[in-house]
């Protein structure tokens, strides 16, 4: 007896649990708060207002947002909008102003800075979906990014619309959407310049279909359609992108953050979620939490608050790998308890700077014998530990 590949859905059954949910399902409330809030004018295919959109994706600055008028149905009268970008306004309003104009928006910067998750929130509020994306490797084909075909109706009845596969940038053309591009510049730069003609003309042409009689071979952008691509600029395996490509984007760097304390902040609400899905609770002490970032900070900038100078590793230090370690500590304190989280800490960096250049172990020893020293010396009792701790990165 073979089991059936599908089974019909039970209307009396909770959904399914998954690890992860997409942006508009997570903030689904804010989404359609914010969509009750603001009526003002809004580019075609938008399902909110630019300026809503900034809302969104910043935060009302820790004050509740209060409806005028009758709520709509399972909508609240007011609701603090979280902030869920850590990084400047202005960045994320001109972000919006390029999507505002149709015109493609590419996030560059070093991996671990959050353009994947800034071009996920975007598409989330402009368009209400996120899921049109494609994840660029040295793999991706064109078809990714224009079209393909079911070939056993292919073979039956020949190019017709009915075999033809959208790609999610083809859909997005037709439904006057957000498409997203995950490294963009780890695809080929022939498969990458299929993007031009998309971009320049807005328009896809189906050379198959066009002698078929119908409108079907010329595919053009609806409304609101527009292309988030994001490029990491230390990643290796990348291809430089074609001038004419860069001509039809407009670039934005996202930066680390700069202040320690937001950093900290982000590195905890991310790390105490990653511990909450494994079935725990977060319980790694603050000054563990901030020490951990201290380290990330100082090895990411090659110096120290205190002014001392450190030897960057090759590794990039990113926040994202800082959620990682503060994760995992949270983790093995909640299941393997045994001894102080800090303990752990050399071990979990080790396992982080080692990833690219061996060399960049001797630049972590260097940390531990500069900064970790002197702050061990002036009487840190946390540094102190950190310090006796070195035996650890052996």
């Amino acid at each position: 007896m073979t089991r059936s590949a599908t089974r019909p859905a039970d209307p009396t059954t909770e959904p399914p649990a998954t690890q992860t949910r997409p942006a508009e399902q997570r903030h689904a409330a804010e989404l359609a708060f914010l969509a009750a809030l603001d009526d003002g004018p809004r580019p075609p295919g938008w399902a909110l207002t630019p300026r809503a959109v900034v809302t969104f994706v910043c935060g009302s600055a820790g004050e509740p947002l209060v409806l005028t008028g009758e709520p709509p149905a399972g909508v609240p009268a007011k609701l603090e909008i979280t902030r869920k970008f850590v990084g400047e306004r202005s960045l994320v309003e001109r972000c919006v102003v390029t999507l505002a104009g149709e015109r493609g928006l590419l996030l560059v910067g070093e991996p671990g800075t959050a353009k994947s998750m800034l071009s996920e929130l975007l598409a989330a509020a402009v368009c209400g979906t996120s899921a049109l994306t494609v994840q660029g490797t040295a793999g991706t084909t064109e078809d990714a990014f224009r079209y393909g075909w079911n070939y056993a109706l292919l073979l039956a009845q020949g190019p017709s619309p009915e075999a033809l596969v959208d790609s999610p940038v083809l859909t997005a053309m037709r439904t006057g959407r957000v498409a997203r591009i995950e490294e963009v510049t780890r695809c080929l730069p022939e498969v990458q310049d299929a993007l031009v003609s998309i971009l320049s003309d807005r328009r896809l042409s189906v050379p198959e279909l066009s002698g078929a009689g119908t409108a079907d071979g010329l595919v053009p952008a609806a409304p609101g359609f527009t292309v988030i691509a994001t490029a990491n600029l230390r990643d290796r395996g990348v291809s430089e992108m074609s001038a004419a490509l860069k001509r039809r984007f407009n670039f934005e760097t996202v930066h680390p953050i700069a202040d320690a304390d937001a950093e900290t902040a982000l590195v905890r609400r991310q790390a105490t979620a990653a511990v909450e899905r494994a079935g725990a609770s977060f319980g790694v002490d603050d000054a563990v939490l901030d020490a951990l970032v201290t380290v990330f900070r100082d090895l990411r900038a090659g110096r120290s608050d205190e002014g001392w100078d450190v030897e960057r590793p090759g590794t990039v230090m990113s926040t994202a790998e800082a959620v990682q370690v503060a994760a995992s500590l949270g983790v093995a304190s909640a299941y393997l308890p045994a001894g102080d989280a800090l303990d752990l800490m050399p071990g979990h960096l080790l396992g982080v700077v080692r990833k690219d250049d061996p060399a960049d172990h001797e630049r972590l020893l260097g940390y531990w014998d500069g900064p970790v020293r002197r702050r061990a010396e002036h009487g840190s009792a946390l540094w102190r530990r950190l310090w006796d701790l070195r035996e650890n990165l052996r």
